[in-house]
């Protein structure tokens, strides 16, 4: 049961990454014409693969996203570098993502009412 505890902890806590990371996007867009606004993201790929990585039952708490501004995103003239196109690819990426993770997590739980016998 350790293994399938860890698989639903890793699906629980990207499900709640790429959640974040849709309320990061969002406040991107809501920004775009801010002038100085520099955009955010989060990385969560380094906390999950070292949870993973450690074979230790690992609770979801523990995989927590960091926010970060990657500063690499060409400015505009008023010194914003938030571009639409580019943030609503990174949403439909992310939703997809989200998706995956929760059908993902329905099936496991389809699994354990299976083994249950309901």
């Amino acid at each position: 049961m350790g293994i399938d505890t860890n698989m639903m902890n890793y699906l629980e806590a990207s499900m709640r990454a790429e959640s974040t990371r849709q309320r990061v996007i969002a406040n991107n867009i809501a920004n775009m014409n801010t002038p100085g606004f520099r955009r955010s993201d989060i990385d969560f790929q380094d906390a999950l693969s070292k949870a993973i990585g450690s074979g230790e039952k690992v609770e979801k708490h523990e995989m927590e996203p960091d926010l970060f501004q990657p500063m690499a995103t060409a400015l505009k003239s008023n010194g914003n570098d938030v571009h639409l196109e580019s943030e609503v690819g990174e949403m439909v990426k992310n939703s997809l993502r989200h998706k995956t993770f929760m059908m993902l997590l329905k099936k496991k739980y389809s699994q354990y009412k299976l083994a249950m016998g309901k």
